[in-house]
């Protein structure tokens, strides 16, 4: 089971990118793919969807602060956790009724409801996280989880660093859609779309919902001294593309004016320059093709980040001032070597087989979640909040992990002081559950959580020894 939530365009097609892997690896696995926000009722949809793109367009820095707000890992509010949980009933029907071996979630919401169940044993099955932005959020973050997959390096090392271990996170990148680094047919798409061979090709999208700005971006094309043609994706607001087509009038032979359209693997392979928002998705594309960005109005929070990332590794420019958009075009296009240069970063940063990546090493995943102790999330979220690695908490706060003495998956993250409630002397490679001990730790309100852990680690079993590091 794939789920994602329709907030937007890119977690569903990062969970369709996942399917089609899945359909690619062969084998007799039956798949089934899930937009959760479809099993709400409408208010709830409405307040999860729409509230959300109202705020992004009436007040941006209200979404950036409240993603700044949540960065931390296991910081959501009780009641948010209580109204997910309420509103989602259908999906926890779905699940049962479904029951699945392998989960991948490409939101987290979903995420957090099937760790839920697996916490409370009402689902058996292999939970993966799939995030779809280059930073790391906290919202992401759940126990009990199988495998989390971090878009890049930095983002798993992140994690790490918050007490994560590391055999549990891959940096996979964000899956996308197929064959976006294959050799194309350049000059046959070209003919496809009326488009000259001898020119470059400025791709210019307002998103799946057709942002207005693409407006303003497009009167500043007008503008430009460089020869150039572009191909505009309108998405599906219809009067947008009315009124583009409008404006390009006088210049029709210079444009291509679409609405929304199933070609953009095609048209990013054969773009010279990408010029939109740097959503998770679409930067991704763009980076498995080798297509330069030029960005536009990053949504505070998750974009501003993608569009640092995408700076930092030479791959993009961001475009400030809405009056000088064609400035800075007229610029990158003058200047032939900084384009390539700029391409040849973007392959390099470029993940093309995240979508496979995903789809392997879920399949491929044995061996039970991985539990973080109540404890060892507040110390994660002390860490978060206070800037610092998990391990230069105070001692008692600090995270151990603990494995498997055979295999050496970890298990569990408990804190230190967990652990010395448990008797293990301090600097022991091992620490010893048993269940009359854990039993007895129950009744004890201050280590009920430890006993909860204990219980999860021994399963059936009467006794456990695990490793500690």
């Amino acid at each position: 089971m794939i789920l994602a939530a329709g907030v937007g365009s890119g977690h569903n097609m990062a969970a369709s990118a996942v399917e089609t892997a899945m359909a690619g690896l062969g084998g007799d696995d039956e798949v089934r793919r899930l937009d959760i926000l479809e099993t709400t009722n409408e208010v709830f949809n409405r307040l999860y969807d729409d509230a959300y793109f109202t705020l992004v367009s009436e007040a941006p820095w209200l979404v950036g602060w409240g993603y700044d707000n949540a960065d931390p890992p296991f910081k959501l509010a009780p009641f948010l956790k209580w109204l997910e949980q309420l509103n989602t009933i259908g999906l926890v029907r779905e699940l049962r009724d479904y029951d699945p071996d392998v989960v991948i979630c490409t939101h987290f919401l979903p995420a957090r409801l099937v760790s839920l169940m697996l916490a409370r044993r009402q689902l058996h099955a292999q939970l993966t996280v799939v995030t779809t932005d280059y930073d790391f959020q906290g919202l992401w973050l759940t126990s009990p989880f199988h495998h989390f997959f971090a878009a890049r390096e930095e983002s798993r090392e992140y994690l790490i660093s918050m007490g994560v271990p590391a055999d549990r996170v891959s940096d996979s990148g964000i899956p996308v859609r197929g064959g976006l680094a294959n050799p194309v047919d350049r000059e046959a798409i070209l003919k496809r779309f009326g488009l000259r061979p001898d020119l470059p090709v400025v791709l210019i999208s307002a998103g799946a919902a057709g942002g207005p700005y693409t407006t303003q971006i497009v009167q500043q094309t007008l503008r430009m001294a460089t020869p150039f043609q572009a191909v505009v994706v309108c998405g599906r607001n219809t009067e947008l593309k009315d009124s583009i087509e409008a404006l390009v009038a006088p210049q029709a032979a210079s444009y291509r004016v679409l609405g929304y359209t199933t070609e953009m693997a095609d048209l990013v392979r054969i773009a010279t320059l990408f010029v939109g928002k740097p959503g998770g998705l679409s930067s991704s594309e763009c980076m498995a093709a080798g297509l330069p960005m030029v960005i536009i109005n990053p949504i505070p929070g998750q974009e501003v980040r993608n569009a640092d990332y995408l700076l930092e590794e030479g791959a993009a420019v961001r475009c400030n001032y809405a009056t000088t958009v064609g400035y800075k075009l007229d610029q990158l296009l003058a200047d032939p070597a900084r384009l390539e240069r700029m391409a040849a970063n973007a392959r390099r940063v470029g993940r093309p087989h995240a979508g496979r990546d995903v789809a392997a090493t879920s399949l491929a995943a044995t061996g039970p979640a991985l539990w973080i102790s109540r404890e060892a999330q507040r110390s994660m979220l002390q860490a978060g909040e206070n800037g610092v690695a998990a391990s230069d908490l105070e001692p008692g706060k600090r995270l151990c992990t603990l494995s498997d003495l055979a295999g050496g998956q970890s298990l569990a993250v408990v804190t230190q002081g967990q652990l010395e409630v448990l008797g293990r002397p301090p600097g022991a490679p091992t620490a010893r559950l048993s269940l009359p001990w854990l039993n007895a730790l129950r009744w004890q309100p201050e280590n009920f959580d430890l006993a909860t852990t204990g219980r999860w680690l021994l399963g059936s079993a009467e006794d456990r020894t695990v490793a500690v590091s």
